[in-house]
């Protein structure tokens, strides 16, 4: 933001667009808009379309403050109360009188999709205010409904979309009518591919999207078109990617080795400053100092440079700078580095001594903590397979691991123990499936048990992971399990499947978990 404000100030052409892709709730983005606005190089329909993708993600904040730039103080008194109760703001309000107050109608229909009474709220709605509004900001509203009908889990969230029509959303709006329309019990492809015509072209071509198109058009026989889709994605080293091939027939295979690495490579990759002080502030604890001066020193390398720093890293024992380091390079993908499995065999044994798969225990460890020993997270997990204090005590109760004081949840061994125990626990409780499992791993066991209880009929691994409501756990599950099939690739050195390992998810009412 501080370099488009910075250029508009030079009265240099600025590339608004982006500009606005970029925003974020900070002083320099608040700056540079204030001013945009100012000297109407944004309008008041852009600020407005901040503003409806702010009251989307339950931004508050950001929604008044993006408020306060375009309405009057009038305005601003009646947007804060219908913010705060919208029926009873709206029942005040006799007719739509102008186009700013239609904006403040629409935000106030909008609000009523959060009551728990939707289907009431919409039939007020049709009775009262559908012929006022304008047919974008009526459309708009209904894809309010949906997307809270969405992110609930709930059975009617594609009904509501399909009254929302073809007008824009915003990129997280469209991305949801697609989910709802995954989740229908008899999914309707067309409603797919139409839903994925709706996005932007940037937001279409991401490989997620792209994926989905190729599996609408295969359902409906444009074998070709799906064909050129899912082959547009198959160099990407991701879940969607794993899954493109898979749609065309092959499996998952790992990427030919780069050449190998020389001791002169790997010196010299030592020799540099920023990377001897780098492992010095990692030697001495002072990990996030570590990370920044490791980042600063990796610009410019080369892949083969990278790839020797990446070697550095791992002599040195910090695996997490291994992984990352290699996730640089753009032709020479070494997955040694980019899978890495440290500690010489310890989590395949104890993974292999409870039965659970060892592949996929190592997915799991290098998406929770990047292979940090004593790694500690916000919410208070900690340790190789970030376990929570309660959680730790309460599976080595369970285990009879006597000598366990929660001084050592960050042992390797401990955690290890723990974590895995854990994990199998909960994978028992979640009838076996890796994918149910690794979303109550992230999101305690409870939560999948509710979102599968809401089916209407046995479902894909992958719609399933798809549509999970919270954006941190379906990430994680998808990473979760790509890592997991890339590991059992290295560890077996034959092709995995990925649709095998995410299995269909069946249906069970059951909503109870005896882990926490």
């Amino acid at each position: 933001c501080a370099q488009h404000y910075a250029k508009h100030m030079a009265q240099q052409s600025v590339d608004v667009e982006k500009a606005l892709q970029q925003f974020a709730p900070v002083t320099a983005c608040w700056t540079m808009l204030d001013q945009f606005y100012t000297d109407q190089v944004v309008s008041r329909d852009d600020i407005l379309q901040l503003k409806r993708a702010a009251i989307e993600g339950a931004k508050a904040g950001e929604a008044r403050r993006l408020a306060a730039i375009i309405y009057s103080p009038a305005e601003m008194r009646d947007y804060t109360s219908l913010m705060a109760a919208p029926r009873k703001w709206l029942d005040q309000q006799p007719t739509v009188r102008n186009t700013a107050h239609e904006e403040l109608v629409t935000l106030a229909l909008s609000r009523l999709g959060r009551e728990n009474d939707r289907a009431a709220q919409a039939q007020y709605i049709q009775q009262r205010w559908q012929n006022q509004l304008s047919e974008p900001n009526l459309h708009w509203v209904w894809g309010q409904f949906g997307l809270v009908a969405a992110l609930r889990v709930e059975p009617d969230a594609a009904r509501w979309y399909r009254l929302s029509g073809a007008t824009p959303m915003s990129d997280y709006n469209h991305a949801w009518e697609v989910r709802a329309e995954l989740r229908e019990p008899d999914i309707n492809w067309v409603r797919v591919q139409q839903s994925i015509q709706k996005m932007s072209a940037r937001q279409a071509a991401e490989p997620v999207w792209v994926y989905w198109k190729g599996r609408a058009l295969q359902a409906q026989g444009q074998t070709a078109a799906a064909t050129q889709a899912f082959e547009s994605i198959t160099g990407d080293l991701n879940f969607y990617g794993q899954l493109a091939l898979e749609e065309l027939g092959r499996l998952p295979t790992l990427p030919p080795a780069p050449s190998p690495l020389t001791e002169t490579d790997i010196a010299d990759a030592q020799s540099r400053p920023g990377i001897r002080r780098a492992l010095a502030l990692f030697d001495l604890g002072w990990r996030s100092e570590a990370v920044s001066e490791w980042a600063y020193a990796l610009r410019g390398m080369s892949d083969r440079q990278l790839r020797a720093t990446a070697e550095v890293a791992r002599r040195a024992g910090v695996y997490d700078r291994v992984v990352n380091t290699s996730l640089l390079t753009k032709q020479e993908v070494d997955f040694s580095q980019r899978f890495i499995a440290p500690f010489e065999g310890k989590v395949t044994a104890q993974a292999q001594a409870i039965n659970l798969d060892p592949a996929w225990v190592y997915g799991l460890i290098r998406q929770e903590s990047r292979f940090i020993t004593d790694a500690r997270s916000g919410v208070g997990a900690s340790g190789l397979m970030q376990l929570m204090p309660d959680t730790a005590k309460w599976v080595a109760n369970k285990i009879g691991m006597s000598d366990f004081h929660p001084s050592r949840v960050n042992e390797f061994d401990t955690n290890t123990v723990l974590g895995t125990n854990y994990l199998n626990m909960v994978l028992q409780q979640l009838d076996g499936s890796e994918v149910l499992a690794s979303a109550g791993y992230n999101a305690g066991p409870r939560r999948p048990l509710n979102w599968r209880a809401r089916m209407a009929a046995p479902m894909e691994g992958a719609i399933f992971a798809e549509t999970i409501p919270f954006t941190e756990t379906r990430l994680y599950v998808k990473n979760v399990l790509s890592n997991a099939t890339y590991y059992a690739m290295m560890f077996s050195q034959q092709p995995q499947s990925l649709k095998k390992r995410l299995g269909t998810i069946q249906m069970s009412d059951r909503l109870t978990a005896s882990t926490p």
